[in-house]
């Protein structure tokens, strides 16, 4: 008897296969297959470290420019890897980048590391959030998802945490579309990059691949009011996961419709330090149900983390100059106006009670009436016409409401015209006292305005700046 004995590769045994498509906006679930089966996550896991470093660094515990120190623990991860060294420090940043674009295994942990102190510190967080966001069927033991026993998940789980990663924290979600990134020591290529330049609408998120997990991939894409994600566990190989992945999509938007609810899902409750928050759930629940949070009796926090500010290099021989220089634009520009008010122009009309707003009642003096004209004679002896009660006319007065104003031109930025605002109103005091100095940003640039005046008022201001040979136009109530 001949026994044959066949070798087949570990990479060509075939992984247990899920997938789940879902409606993004609402949640709602259109299409799953062994959705709830507990299965490898591989390192669909870095979307937990990634989602974990946002909420970080949105509640102050880290910031993206701190410089962190790369532990032994870390520099010995296996690939994928961004090739980091003991010792070394690098910026949060690039970490990020190296986890969400390469999928580094290295930038994972030290992520963990520099938020939790540990990895198994940080794996016990990860856990907490996952609980809080729903994910009753999901295990975190490490930062990166390489295989590990007890380290498990759902395709249901990973789609309802790639779906808190879009809508918790979209300031961070472009992350997810690069097709390659600077990850400070290197520029680092995307390891979804032939679905997102394939797929029409795909931006993101996270592919997986170990030999025990199979290859692994949470898509999402958006085309007009519609997004759908799309999560597959167990592909043979990265075609034909893709292949998998953009059917399950096209299905997905051949279910939805551009009219389904927007319901944004909401986020947990903050886990970080100084959190009294305990989140309690068996460790294997039923499929569907939700995780419990209780919260505790602690000690009150007394001390709220707030982001700090990003540094700025800007030293203060480089302020110096720009103090200076406003400094200098303020005197010369006061003594301008002195020179100007000391010698009142030519042509100018003649300050007078109105232009200080002493008696409202008081006019501009009207033109002399030229010579020749007559009036005619009235002798009230030769009337024959009875006397009559004085008649009051009235009229809807067109200069009592201060909602006229004054343009004095547009320019190219708000700093220019603010600056001519203030050179214009110490140089016309008279007639400008009280107005309110204005900038309107419009789709050819600034324009500079003296706004809150009556018509008369903004007639003779004009006037006067006009007699000082500066441009301007009234501006009558809207």
């Amino acid at each position: 008897m001949v026994w044959l004995i066949l070798l087949v590769p570990l990479s060509a045994m075939a992984a247990p296969y899920a997938a789940l498509v879902m409606d993004a906006r609402s949640g709602k679930v259109l299409h799953a297959d062994n959705a709830d089966t507990r299965l490898h996550p591989a390192s669909l896991t870095k979307m937990m470290t990634l989602y974990i470093a946002f909420e970080a660094v949105q509640n102050g515990e880290i910031t993206m420019d701190t410089k962190v120190r790369i532990s032994r623990n870390a520099a010995s991860e296996p690939p994928s890897k961004l090739g980091l060294r003991e010792g070394q420090t690098i910026a949060l940043r690039y970490l990020v980048r190296a986890a969400a674009v390469k999928s580094a295994n290295d930038a994972a942990t030290a992520i963990g590391e520099s938020i939790a102190g540990s990895e198994a510190a940080f794996a016990r967080r990860m856990n907490r959030t996952a609980k809080a966001l729903g994910m009753t069927r999901t295990t975190f033991r490490n930062a990166h998802g390489l295989t590990e026993e007890g380290h498990l998940s759902t395709a249901r789980d990973m789609s309802i945490l790639g779906r808190h990663v879009i809508y918790d924290y979209p300031q961070y979600y472009n992350l997810f579309s690069r097709i390659t990134a600077d990850a400070g020591v290197r520029t680092v290529s995307h390891t979804n990059r032939r679905l997102l330049q394939s797929y029409k609408g795909a931006d993101g998120i996270k592919t997986g691949y170990t030999r025990a997990a199979g290859f692994n991939l949470v898509a999402s894409a958006e085309r007009g009011r519609e997004r759908v994600i799309a999560t597959v566990f167990g592909g043979r190989s990265t075609a034909s996961r893709n292949a998998k992945v953009a059917e399950l999509l096209d299905l997905g938007f051949r279910r939805t419709s551009p009219n389904a609810p927007f319901r944004e899902p909401g986020k947990p409750p903050y886990l970080g330090k100084g959190s009294d928050v305990v989140v309690a759930q068996s460790s294997n629940p039923a499929p569907g149900t939700r995780a419990k949070t209780i919260r505790v009796a602690r000690a009150a926090v007394t001390s709220s983390l707030r982001p700090q500010a990003r540094p700025i290099a800007v030293t203060a021989e480089d302020i110096a100059p720009l103090v200076a220089g406003v400094e200098d634009d303020i005197e010369n520009m006061l003594k301008e106006v002195q020179t100007i008010a000391s010698v009142e122009p030519a042509g100018a009309p003649p300050v007078t009670a109105d232009t200080v707003g002493i008696a409202p009642s008081a006019s501009v003096k009207p033109a002399r009436r030229p010579e020749g004209v007559q009036l005619a004679a009235a002798d009230l002896r030769e009337t024959a016409t009875p006397a009559r009660a004085a008649e009051v006319v009235t009229r809807l007065s067109t200069s009592g409401g201060r909602h006229w104003g004054v343009n004095i031109g547009r320019y190219p930025s708000r700093f220019a015209a603010e600056k001519v605002l203030l050179k214009t109103a110490l140089t016309e005091t008279a007639s400008l006292d009280g107005a309110l100095r204005k900038v309107n940003k419009g789709n050819r640039g600034f324009d500079a305005n003296f706004m809150g005046l009556t018509r008369d008022q903004a007639d003779l201001a004009c006037r006067r700046l006009q007699a000082r040979q500066i441009t301007c136009f009234m501006i009558g109530p809207s």
